[in-house]
């Protein structure tokens, strides 16, 4: 078991000093006084995929000391198989413990077995991690025996709503704003072209005239275009059920009107009026055929009939004047809220129409990145830098310039070293961090590949990670410098709002005569834009001479 030395940040930001406390756990670790009693081992360090390793914990303590081995997921990279029972041995007054686990794992690649930690008498013991590798399984095929390829089957698709009904659905879209603007400017025209009451019934007896019913024999058409006309005229002025009330009862109108002083005609206008009315009636049901003098008569004395009803409205006083005007304002202000709101369900049904368009053809996330932004998008398409930090130097070209950040040391670390400096962008929770730290020892330093990847364990833990994943390669960067990545996946839990958050991490460890390089990349899962944002990164890395 190690432990690491603690610092204090400068920076108020303190997932800044990352890097520096990942790269102290690699150099200055020491053994702990509890290692004696517990620890741990395998029977092979290397294994095919699917293969076990038998994973050995031998506890020693007194007799009576309740011990608690460790379980469940704790062995995570690798699967627990089995865990079998603990023996018990005797040796010079003390029991040994012995427990075995079984361990696989079914992707190739190195991995590292976190530390186990054994609780004796409420005290915890911790073992070493353990790093082994799991290599591919090698197939002969100039032995394996080889088949006809099958015909293919058709799988059934989950369903899916086909790119043509989004087409489909923006046509019918157009098309019904389009019929329904046309239908309101049709109907808005009708409004304003409507003649006055008067007006229209003279224009109505005029138009009678010049159809020529009388001389064709259409007695049927002419009553029914001469009763409308004068009822047309009754409706719109005088009483607005002029059109669908029957003879009698605009008659028996007409009189309770004039009896109340309502309208001032006169007994003979009231009598010509019922014969015009009934004569039409008999035409239209009775097909009954009056001569064609008495039909001219009835046509004079319908225009009469319309000049006595217009001079038998009494004028409108001024209190009517008023209440009419005060209608045409909130008819007024009733249209044009009406307007408004059309206006603003046309400029909604375009916008709809476009981003069905944008997501039929581009695709939702396309739409939701572009158009409502993604942090880590806006990075990778900003204008990048390049610069050289620290000493030893690091070229790297990033989507926005590194921060220095300070850090306090003890003094007995800060004698080892000649100098350091730590850079930084972003924070641990963010959705994209990045830290460069350069150190300068003070002669030559020893790099313990081991010693680091239990360093940055520890350090990725006390910093809130969890279910850590871990895997490790040899990289070289453009300029020909030798380094080992570490990678994989870790969830970073927020201490203020208790959510987890799974992340992506990339951690590039240079170590050179005198000097030691990191990079430290961490951003969320799945963000595809921040993984082509971390390969930018990692690919633009240059390890400069070290300035003596």
């Amino acid at each position: 078991m190690f432990r690491t030395y603690k610092h204090t940040y400068q920076n108020k930001n303190i997932s800044g000093g990352l890097g520096f406390l990942f790269f102290i756990a690699s150099f200055l670790l020491v053994n702990y006084a509890a290692q004696a009693q517990v620890s741990g081992k395998i029977d092979s360090t290397t294994i095919k995929i699917g293969e076990q390793i038998k994973y050995q914990l031998e506890v020693t303590s007194s007799p009576d000391a309740l011990v608690v081995f460790p379980q469940g997921e704790t062995f995570s990279p690798l699967e627990l198989v089995e865990a079998g029972e603990p023996d018990t041995l005797r040796e010079k007054g003390k029991f040994k413990l012995l427990k075995e686990y079984f361990l696989t794992q079914f992707d190739s690649g190195r991995y590292v077995i976190p530390r186990q930690e054994v609780i004796i008498e409420n005290k915890a013991y911790y073992t070493d991690s353990i790093q082994i590798e799991v290599k591919d399984v090698v197939v002969d095929t100039t032995k394996q025996k080889l088949y006809p390829i099958k015909p293919s089957v058709e799988v059934s698709q989950p369903f899916k709503i086909p790119g043509w009904f989004w087409w489909l659905l923006l046509i019918l879209l157009i098309a019904g704003l389009v019929a329904f603007l046309v239908i309101k400017k049709k109907k808005k025209n009708a409004e304003e072209a409507e003649l006055p009451p008067y007006e229209e019934a003279m224009a109505e007896l005029q138009k009678l005239d010049n159809a020529h019913y009388l001389e064709k024999r259409e007695i049927k058409e002419y009553y029914s275009q001469l009763s409308f006309a004068v009822r047309k005229y009754l409706d719109r002025k005088i009483y607005d059920h002029g059109l669908e009330r029957t003879t009698n009862e605009l008659i028996d109108y007409l009189e309770e009107q004039k009896s109340q002083g309502k309208l001032n005609l006169s007994n003979e206008t009231i009598r010509d009026f019922e014969k015009i009315l009934k004569r039409a009636d008999l035409a239209k049901f009775a097909r009954s055929k009056p001569d064609v003098i008495t039909a001219k008569e009835d046509r004079s004395r319908t225009q009469h009939v319309i000049d006595d009803l217009r001079a038998s409205v009494p004028e409108p006083t001024e209190e009517e004047l008023l209440k009419d005007e005060e209608f045409r304002r909130e008819q007024a202000a009733k249209r044009k809220k009406r307007r408004i709101i059309l206006g603003i369900l046309a400029g909604v049904s375009v916008v709809v129409i476009g981003v069905s368009a944008l997501i039929a053809t581009k695709g939702y996330k396309y739409v939701k990145d572009t158009y409502l932004g993604h942090p880590t998008k806006e990075l990778l398409e900003g204008e990048w830098i390049r610069s050289e930090y620290g000493n030893p130097s690091v070229t790297v070209t990033t989507p926005q310039v590194l921060v220095r950040g300070d850090i306090e040391m003890p003094q007995d670390v800060e004698q080892m070293l000649v100098g350091s400096e730590t850079f930084i962008y972003g924070s641990f929770l963010g959705n994209f961090y990045v830290t460069l730290s350069t150190i300068k020892f003070q002669g030559e330093v020893k790099f313990d590949a081991k010693k680091a990847i239990d360093g940055i364990y520890s350090n990725l833990e006390a910093q809130g990670a969890r279910n850590i994943i871990m895997k490790q390669e040899d990289f070289t960067t453009v300029n020909g410098t030798q380094g080992v990545k570490i990678f994989g996946n870790l969830e970073a839990e927020n201490p203020v709002t208790g959510e987890v958050i799974p992340k992506e991490y990339e951690i590039l460890n240079f170590a050179e005569k005198g000097g030691f390089e990191q990079i430290i990349i961490i951003y969320n899962e799945n963000d595809e834009y921040a993984q082509e944002i971390t390969q930018r990164i990692i690919n633009s890395v240059e390890i400069n001479k070290l300035n003596e």
